[in-house]
């Protein structure tokens, strides 16, 4: 019988593969005790947490070999809560994400920053309860950009291997791809406007600083942002002219972080991701993509 595992995925960032940690043993003991759930999950209702689009979305819990009272063996954690398609219960260490993300694990990078920023917008949901009715403008279509087709990349294995600059160049991998990494054979580690859109240019796509949000003649627009120190994120124009994107190993999506429709990704909630780079122009078959997987 294989040896109890948890597997605690920080679902962060966008382009490159989240931060995880494992448990076994005696230390997974202690975490299925912060895990246990209070009372029995209740079906969600209007006020309870939305996990965001982009940026700091919780952790993702996987356990084998073992099992959690009233609890599936896959859901997230955010702020104090256990979450799933149709329930939320509070498990016994409100401040789990903290206990993940602090000095107990050196390995992993500093978060504080993004579980604050998370919290914040948990606290705007709960008072705002249920984001209003989205009024969609119409907008000129552009020929040669991909549709809008999330049921396409929200399946399994496809959303699970394939990143934002998959998504963002319509070009699926299965290899987490990184921009660079197909001309040099490196995985960059230096997360910089300066440095990402250099290395997206060495993979074929072109530099468009001035599209200014307007659909090319050839190919379809792209949009390159950045978490300064910490992460890229790629946003992609589609047919309709509307916006859409795709964080890491999470579903594809046409919304921002405030779950609103994305018309300009300059103007858009993105988060922790503050640096807009530039618009570039993916022109289909003129590039190459690869990824460390």
């Amino acid at each position: 019988m294989p040896e109890a595992k948890l597997t605690v995925t920080i679902d962060l960032f966008s382009g490159r593969p989240n931060p995880v940690v494992e448990f076994t043993g005696r230390k997974l003991q202690d975490v299925l005790k912060r895990l246990d759930p209070g009372p029995k999950a209740r079906r969600r209702e209007p006020g309870l947490p939305t996990i965001p689009t982009l940026g700091y979305r919780g952790l993702e819990i996987k356990l084998t070999g073992a099992k959690l009272r009233g609890l599936p063996n896959s859901f997230r954690v955010a702020d104090g809560l256990a979450l799933g398609p149709d329930f939320a219960v509070p498990i016994a260490d409100d401040a789990f994400e903290d206990f993940i993300c602090g000095t107990r694990h050196p390995e992993l990078p500093p978060l504080k920053p993004w579980l604050e920023d998370f919290r914040e917008l948990l606290d705007f949901w709960r008072r705002k309860r249920w984001p209003p009715e989205i009024v969609w403008p119409h907008w000129p279509r552009c020929r040669c950009a991909p549709l809008y087709e999330p049921g396409v990349w929200n399946v399994s294995p496809i959303q699970g291997k394939n990143n934002c600059y998959n998504y963002g160049t319509n070009y699926r991998t299965d290899t987490y791809a990184q921009p660079g990494m197909a001309a040099t054979g490196q995985h960059n580690q230096v997360m910089t406007c300066a440095v990402v859109r250099p290395l997206a240019i060495q993979d074929g796509l072109e530099d468009a600083p001035g599209a200014n949000n307007k659909c090319p003649g050839e190919g379809h627009l792209v949009a390159l942002v950045v978490s300064p120190n910490s992460d890229y994120h790629w946003y992609r124009k589609g047919r309709d002219g509307m916006w859409s994107h795709k964080m890491g190993g999470s579903p594809a999506t046409n919304l921002d972080n405030s779950s609103q429709p994305i018309t300009d990704p300059r103007t858009a909630n993105r988060g922790s991701y503050t640096d807009f780079c530039t618009f570039m122009i993916v022109k289909h078959g003129h590039f190459r993509l690869k990824g460390p997987y």
